[in-house]
């Protein structure tokens, strides 16, 4: 996303020519801030983009829930390994807000090996009246100086101004896929694909290992971890997941490694399904809390999952996202989209759940009355107050008019990453071009 978005209007879709799309303009990830005033998205081109909520008027009733550019700034910049002769991207792979101390905002952003912390700052006043400085900030001549007056604040224009504050980096050897905040707000911890590391937000020199499944001998390696969460109410307790499909629940009351875990989340799997691509489509490709802490929330390629954190031997809640997939998964190996990390996200009450799809679909479940639905996130849905239409895949037989062919679906338009506000029914898509969507 590009710094002329700051002059453009965004009402329910951040729009944009396709004619200006370039790779690194492709969003790699999007994040609600605590309270859902601002939101925050990532590109492949290592900017960050902050929208912010816009209050409601009483000219424009309905314009509250609509999002405008608040800020933009370059977080990470293309690097250079010398020792190993890699490249190292600037494409930011995710962004966390930090619970909000003061008046100003703090976030989390990393790409495959540095994390920084920014602080995001308002300045509406700007000091006048110098005794010792001109109107341009160069020093008088004290000879000039003949009496001396207060400084005044004067009124501006709102500046919004984004400071690096701290850089933590060197902690990884493999790229960084998340990254999570600890609720006791001092520490956070951060995950490659065979280490998880605990950091202290004020200290930027060392970390501590806390999980390592490196073998001895790299051959022997079985599996990687995929993402890891923090618990949102109990600091000492964090998850993991694997390619294999499994899920660590880990204390770090127990040992300062959390090697043993404490909980292991496995479901055993079907001998009658077993085949080739078996172990790629159960791999992990994200894992949530719930706001209430009691489940978690897992999406693999064909699925999304809801485990019991008492009830370790299967998910007590699977839906299935896409599995008309299931027998064009060897063209999907070929293609690579098998590969795909789709993301998925809870509600303010944990009561429904939001993954993404390959069409530019989005799917939505409702743990109570056990209804989904699947939603386009198109072009034509990109203007504000449109209704977006519930979309059918068929698969064989008779087709409705509305309905769309398993064998027209375009696997180049994908949902990978989404947002939900974290009180009201607002979500974040990440597509091309991006959108917002406000749903009831």
């Amino acid at each position: 996303m590009g710094e002329d978005t700051d002059t453009r209007k965004i009402n329910h879709s951040f729009l944009r020519d396709h004619s200006y799309v370039t790779e690194a303009d492709i969003i790699s990830t999007v994040e609600f801030n605590h309270t859902g005033e601002l939101l925050a998205t990532g590109d492949k081109g290592g900017r960050v983009v902050i929208f912010q909520r816009e209050p409601e008027s009483k000219n424009a009733p309905h314009s509250q829930g609509e999002y405008d550019v608040y800020s933009t700034f370059q977080s990470h910049e293309p690097e250079f390994d010398y020792l190993k002769s890699l490249e190292i991207e600037e494409k930011i792979n995710k962004i966390k807000w930090l619970p909000q101390q003061n008046a100003a905002h703090s976030l989390l952003s990393t790409n495959d090996k540095t994390i920084k912390l920014w602080k995001i700052t308002e300045r509406d006043k700007r000091p006048e009246g110098y005794n010792l400085k001109d109107e341009e900030g160069k020093l008088k001549d004290l000879s000039t100086v003949t009496s001396l007056q207060v400084p005044v604040l004067k009124p501006m224009d709102l500046m919004v101004e984004v400071s690096p504050r701290r850089i933590f980096a060197n902690g990884h050897t493999y790229h960084i896929n998340s990254i999570s905040v600890n609720s006791d707000c001092e520490t956070y911890m951060s995950a490659d694909d065979l280490r998880i590391n605990l950091w202290h937000l004020a200290i930027t020199d060392r970390s501590f290992n806390i999980v390592d499944i490196k073998p001895a001998n790299m051959e022997d390696l079985t599996e990687v971890i995929t993402a890891s969460e923090f618990h949102p109410h109990h600091c000492n307790l964090f998850v993991y997941s694997s390619s294999k499909g499994s899920l660590r629940l880990c204390d770090m009351r127990a040992a300062a490694l959390c090697d043993k875990h404490s909980k292991l989340f496995e479901e055993p799997e079907d001998p009658s399904n077993r085949s080739f691509f078996s172990e790629i489509i159960s791999s992990v490709s994200d894992v949530k809390f719930s706001h209430s802490g009691r489940y978690m929330l897992t999406r693999d390629y064909l699925t999304v999952k809801v485990w019991d954190l008492n009830m370790e031997a299967r998910p007590i809640e699977t839906y299935q996202v896409h599995d008309y997939l299931r027998s064009k998964l060897c063209s999907l190996y070929e293609n690579d989209c098998i590969f795909d990390k789709f993301e998925c996200a809870w509600n303010g009450s944990d009561s429904v759940i939001m993954t993404g799809a390959y069409n530019n679909f989005f799917r939505m479940f409702d743990r109570n009355t056990k209804r989904d639905v699947t939603l386009e996130a198109s072009r034509e849905s990109s203007k504000p107050r449109a209704v977006l239409k519930p979309r059918r895949v068929c698969v064989g037989g008779k087709r409705r008019r509305d309905d769309i062919s398993v064998d027209s679906l375009d696997f180049t338009k994908k949902i990978l990453h989404t947002a939900w506000h974290p009180a009201e029914n607002i979500i974040a898509i990440a597509r091309s071009p991006p959108q917002i969507i406000k749903w009831t």
